[in-house]
Parts: structure tokens; C-alpha cells; sequence
């Protein structure tokens, strides 16, 4: 749970330093490859991918350690890091209702550590590595017709692709049986994980640059949060302690229920256009998404 919290934390700040980065970026011409470019000559981008690697490494060892439910929920507590370091660095205002929100949160993650069990010992289906790839191809082909998709319920439907696409990654992790070289390229699920984080990647994108920034954010936290749970449950074993699944039931929607309420602090950078100090200094631009791929 340790590791599933320190995922947390680094996704969440990752965000703050990404969006601080790409703002101060945004002093030249050029479309999304030179602002891309000129970011990661930045300490604070640098920083920030430093910390999604560090995340993701957390993220294996906690899926190898713990429920996906458990893990799921924690990742999801990532908005309320972003909201607390963006009130601190960026000078975001919360409201008492968001700060409420971000008690939420703790409360629920407190529950779920407190009723968690030991992660699931059954591999599940054969089929279901074939599975999460055929997922993870569908998230793909949504996020490659982002723009064709009706306006109405596009940020939603493209959310949620993103949150399936990651919570594809989230499973993948615990099918994956052998990380031996040869064992790894014969396996499914290897590249269920990596075709899961490229398209989850894609579709949020797609989202965020098409729709409301919450709408797509809300999608995404219940798509990689009840989908992989119940996968969890059902296939693979996760159990709670003994006469404490409604705890974790309960810390589990209290947690997701949480983070949904700080879903607009999916996407920073776009709030710190309106909110930023002029002596920031900082222009407004695109800026980089939660988690590249974990």
C-alpha cells in the first residue's frame, strides 16, 4: 500500500512540474513537437518524467504486492496530490469544498489499508490476456477517431477509453508470470501493457484537447478504477481481510468518490491560465497529461 500511495504521489506531482514546464515553454513558435522540444529542456519536465518512471515502478510493486483494487483507488488519489501541490506551487485557490474532498480521499485509501488482503493468487483465464489486448486495441481505435466521434459525450466516451486503456495496464501487470526476456516477447499480456499505455496515452490526449478537462478527467478515474477491481475479484483472487469486505468496499468508493470531485485538477496547466499570478509570468499552452503510459 506503501508503494501504491508513492505512485500516487510522484503521478501527482509529475502534473504540477509538467504543466509549470510547458507554460514557461510556450515563448516560441513552432506546433505540439517544438513545444515538446523546448520542454524538456526544462529541470522541472525533466523532473517530472523522472517521477512517472519512479510512479510506474511503484504502480508493478504494488500490483504485484496488493489488490487492483487497492492500487486502482490510490492512483486515483493522484488528483488530490496534484490539487494540494498545485495550491502550493502554482497558486491554484481550493475551495473548503475541494479541500473537503481531498480529506475524502485520505479517508478512503485509510479504510481500503486497513481491510486490503494479500493480492490474488489465481492467474485467471486463458483468455483473459487475449482479452485485455483485444482492450487494449478497441482504446486505440478510440483514440485514433477521437475527432470524428459526436461532440456530444466525446470527452466522456474518450475519458473513459483512457481510463480502460490504463486500467488494462493495471491487470497486464499481474498476468505477467515471467520476466524473462523470452518469456516476455511470447506473452500476451506484455503487450496488452504496452499497447494499453501508448492508446490510454492517446485517447486522454484526444480528450483533453476536445472537451471539458473534468468530464475527461471523471471518465478516466472510473474507467481504470471499477473495471479493473472487478477483474481483480472475479478473476484473479483479490480478497479483503476476514469480515472487513465492507470496509473496503466502502474505502473504495469513498476514495474514487473523492478524486471525481477533484477531477478538474486532471489537467492543471489549463486552470493555472486564469488563476496565475501576472508575476508568474507564465503563457498559456497545452500542457502534459497525468501519466504517459503506467
Amino acid at each position: 500500500m506503501l508503494c501504491a500511495l508513492g505512485a500516487a504521489v510522484c503521478f501527482g506531482t509529475a502534473t504540477v512540474l509538467q504543466a509549470m514546464a510547458t507554460r514557461t515553454a510556450d515563448t516560441g513558435r513552432g506546433g505540439e513537437a517544438a513545444l515538446f522540444l523546448r520542454a524538456v529542456r526544462q529541470w522541472r519536465y525533466l523532473a517530472g518524467l523522472a517521477l512517472d518512471g519512479l510512479g510506474f515502478v511503484f504502480q508493478v510493486a504494488a500490483l504485484r504486492s496488493i489488490p487492483i483494487y487497492a492500487v486502482g483507488a490510490a492512483l486515483a488519489s493522484s488528483l488530490a496530490v496534484t490539487a494540494v501541490v498545485a495550491a502550493r506551487l502554482l497558486h491554484v485557490r481550493l475551495s473548503g469544498s475541494e479541500w473537503g474532498a481531498v480529506g475524502v480521499v485520505c479517508a478512503g485509501l485509510a479504510m481500503l489499508g486497513v481491510s486490503s488482503g494479500t493480492e490474488g493468487d489465481r492467474g485467471g483465464p486463458a483468455a483473459l490476456e487475449y482479452a485485455m489486448l483485444a482492450t487494449a486495441v478497441a482504446v486505440l481505435l478510440l483514440g485514433l477517431s477521437g475527432g470524428r466521434l459526436p461532440e456530444r459525450g466525446r470527452a466522456l466516451l474518450l475519458g473513459l477509453g483512457a481510463g480502460f486503456g490504463f486500467g488494462v495496464v493495471e491487470v497486464a501487470v499481474r498476468l505477467i508470470d515471467s520476466l524473462a526476456p523470452s518469456d516476455l516477447l511470447a506473452d500476451p499480456a506484455t503487450y496488452a501493457l504496452l499497447l494499453g499505455g501508448g492508446a490510454a496515452f492517446l485517447s486522454l490526449t484526444s480528450a483533453l484537447q476536445r472537451g471539458s478537462v473534468t468530464t475527461a478527467t471523471a471518465g478516466m478515474v472510473i474507467g481504470e478504477t471499477i473495471g479493473p477491481a472487478l477483474v481483480g475479484v472475479v478473476w484473479l483472487g483479490d480478497r479483503t481481510r476476514e469480515g472487513l469486505a465492507w470496509l473496503a468496499v466502502l474505502g473504495f468508493l469513498v476514495a474514487v468518490a473523492g478524486a471525481l470531485a477533484l477531477a478538474r485538477f486532471g489537467e492543471v496547466a489549463e486552470e493555472v491560465a486564469e488563476e496565475a499570478p501576472p508575476s508568474a509570468g507564465l503563457g498559456k499552452s497545452p500542457s502534459a497529461s497525468r501519466r504517459p503510459g503506467d
